[in-house]
C-alpha cells in the first residue's frame, strides 16, 4: 500500500462527509453506490475500516479505497 500515489482532494469547508467525498472524487455516482462500496469494507479512513457514509472527514484525513480497478489513496486537503 505504501507504493500507491496519494491524490489530494481539496474541500472548501472544514469538513465533508465520506459519501460526499466519494462523489467529489468521482468514485461513486450517488449515495446508493457509496453505501454499497462501504458495505463491502472497501474503504479505510486513517487505516481503519469505515462503513458510515456520514463519517466526517477533515483536512489531513487519508482514505484508501479498494476498487475493482485497483487501490486508490486520497488525502483530504483544504482548498
Amino acid at each position: 500500500m505504501a507504493t500507491e500515489q496519494t491524490e489530494d482532494i481539496p474541500i472548501a469547508d472544514e469538513m465533508i462527509r465520506l459519501g460526499q467525498l466519494l462523489k467529489l472524487a468521482g468514485l461513486v455516482e450517488d449515495g446508493a453506490s457509496a453505501r454499497m462500496l462501504l458495505a463491502d469494507d472497501a474503504v479505510q479512513v486513517n487505516n481503519e475500516t469505515e462503513t458510515r457514509r456520514g463519517r466526517q472527514l477533515h483536512p489531513g484525513d487519508v482514505l484508501e479505497i479498494d476498487l475493482p480497478t485497483g487501490l486508490r489513496r486520497l488525502q483530504v486537503t483544504r482548498g
